[in-house]
């Protein structure tokens, strides 16, 4: 396609007195042509990245290109100023859909949710932002977001960029990006791409995202303070926990604790508390963190269970081969009433780490035994 922008140029004598300093035309009208070609029906898509420099057409081109989507995804920029942001989804959409989604694109403490969104952090605003985006496209309407990570920090960027990728391709929704930034193109992985600059389209093959590679450590319970209030249950730490601390890039981003549990069988140790930071929500670092601890306690001779009600995780453990479901979701009952007084009110579910072990040696060495 050919797109042409034109302005009326209104003399002035600044105008004039510029046009003398640079030598410009006298022209009464001021043009730029882009020729853009994006072959989008030759193949089926989910994500799409158009990328480059600022002023290099990409948003204009994306505004013709999309021309009935941003217009339809403007209302969704405002939020409500005083209620959750949980009731700025579509009406019809059932809570436990809404969870789903908001958990999908790394947006998962259920205490946030509950709050407007003119009090969350950058962060967070960027990831229910996407969420909402989703939840009210409709079939094969694609979803186009410019300045796409413009607003947050670099590592949130690519983070949240996997964590809408995989939320994408899921839902087998249509995504594009538009974006100054060419970081986020590893960890978007689009199926193309097009470069505004060069006016060249390809497109690509999914490849494996950037590795994350966390660094593990026991740390002392002083630690859960950076990371208490983002727990969705509540902020106690039980005495005598054994806390370990998971670092990517030098910056602390999840935190696992467990404690004594008695139970049949050979001894145990249970998960207590486990929470990754909002940032790096999204990935898979937490459910990392757990069964690297869990794997700990079992070269180390213990059986490693755990009891969680996030709706999240249930999800990635009953995908997983390394944990199996001992109880299915739902309310403690009878004799277990007493063992968890938590989880009278909600649904839980109880999983044991049945994956590979670490080596005795590994562990007594992260124990300093």
């Amino acid at each position: 396609m050919r797109i042409t922008i034109s302005s009326v140029v209104i003399d002035s004598p600044r105008v004039q007195q510029v046009r003398g300093i640079f030598d410009l035309p006298a022209e009464p009208i001021s043009s730029l042509e882009w020729d853009a070609e994006l072959p989008l029906a030759e193949r089926p898509w989910n994500l799409g990245l158009i990328v480059g420099p600022s002023g290099c057409g990409k948003s204009t081109i994306a505004r013709h290109l999309f021309a009935d989507a941003l217009p339809r995804q403007a209302p969704l920029a405002e939020w409500p100023a005083d209620r959750s942001v949980l009731d700025a989804f579509p009406s019809a959409m059932p809570i436990k859909e809404i969870v789903e989604l908001l958990s999908s694109v790394g947006f998962s403490s259920p205490p946030a949710w509950l709050r407007p969104f003119g009090v969350l952090s950058t962060g967070q605003q960027f990831r229910v932002t996407l969420a909402r985006l989703l939840a009210a496209a409709e079939p094969g309407q694609p979803i186009v977001v410019d300045e796409f990570t413009s607003t947050v920090d670099r590592t949130v960027a690519q983070i949240g960029s996997a964590a809408l990728a995989r939320a994408v391709r899921r839902r087998d929704q249509r995504f594009v990006a538009i974006t100054c930034h060419e970081d986020v193109e590893a960890w978007l992985q689009p199926d193309w791409v097009y470069r505004a600059a060069e006016s060249r389209f390809t497109w690509r093959l999914l490849q494996r995202r950037p590795a994350i590679s966390l660094t593990v450590v026991r740390c002392k319970t002083s630690a859960w303070a950076l990371f208490a209030h983002h727990h969705y249950l509540n902020q106690g730490l039980m005495a005598g926990a054994v806390c370990f601390l998971a670092s990517w890039q030098d910056r602390p981003v999840a935190f696992s604790a467990w404690v004594p549990f008695v139970g049949r069988g050979r001894r145990a140790r249970r998960e207590h508390r486990t929470v990754t930071l909002p940032d790096y929500q999204g990935v898979g670092i937490g459910n990392l963190l757990s069964a690297t601890v869990a794997a700990l306690w079992k070269g180390l001779g213990y059986r490693a269970v755990s009891t969680t009600t996030h709706p999240g995780m249930i999800r990635a453990r009953l995908r997983s081969a390394d944990w199996r479901l001992r109880r299915p979701p739902s309310l403690a009952a009878g004799k277990r009433r007493d063992v968890l007084r938590h989880a009278t009110t909600r649904l839980t579910a109880g999983f044991e780490y049945v994956g590979p072990a670490l080596p005795a040696s590994v562990g007594r060495l992260l124990l300093h035994l």
